[in-house]
């Protein structure tokens, strides 16, 4: 019997167990039915989350709206995430979260997420046909923030900007934005 003390034994693990996790401060996603718990996010995250949903939001249009995490995104029986940002278009945000890709994901790397970020979660994203995917690095003592934007070609995300520093990232899709990563932490 699961009680959910144990993770599913011998099975990947499916949305309805995920709802049925305890609340215990930690992020919980679902990727291909494996289980990605992360801590809590530093300072500098923080302060890139919340400068970049501002500048998003000023220049979102009146159809779309910007989302912050935790909310989730089922992108499969087997796959929901929780994207640091998100857009997508007013119509298809429910109460409980999005089903299927947003028209942009955001991740905003930590210590503790970079690999699932960059490679796991990407490719995830990709294959949910997820158009717009961008990785924000907000940097610290040792080197300076930045953003990388991909955009969804034939099934494959291509890099279409970056930016690192005081550099401006512009990007079209899936409206105009333009930010600098340093602003982001500053």
């Amino acid at each position: 019997m699961n009680d959910m003390t144990t993770l599913p034994r011998g099975r990947t693990m499916t949305r309805a167990d995920l709802e049925a996790l305890p609340d215990d401060g930690w992020r919980h996603e679902l990727v291909d039915g494996a289980l990605v718990m992360t801590p809590a996010p530093q300072w500098r995250h923080q302060s890139a989350v919340v400068r970049l949903l501002v500048a998003l939001d000023a220049a979102c249009p009146a159809d779309l709206r910007v989302v912050v995490a935790p909310f989730s995104v089922v992108l499969g029986p087997d796959t929901v995430v929780q994207p640091d940002l998100l857009v997508a278009p007013r119509s298809a945000i429910t109460d409980t979260g999005l089903d299927g890709p947003p028209l942009l994901a955001i991740e905003v790397l930590s210590p503790s997420t970079t690999h699932i970020d960059l490679g796991l979660k990407k490719a995830r994203y990709a294959a949910a046909g997820c158009p717009s995917y961008w990785v924000v690095d907000p940097g610290s003592t040792e080197h300076e923030p930045s953003i990388t934007a991909w955009q969804l070609e034939d099934g494959a995300y291509v890099e279409t900007a970056a930016a690192r520093g005081r550099e401006r990232l512009a990007v079209s899709q899936p409206y105009a934005v333009h930010v600098s990563p340093a602003d982001l932490v500053t």
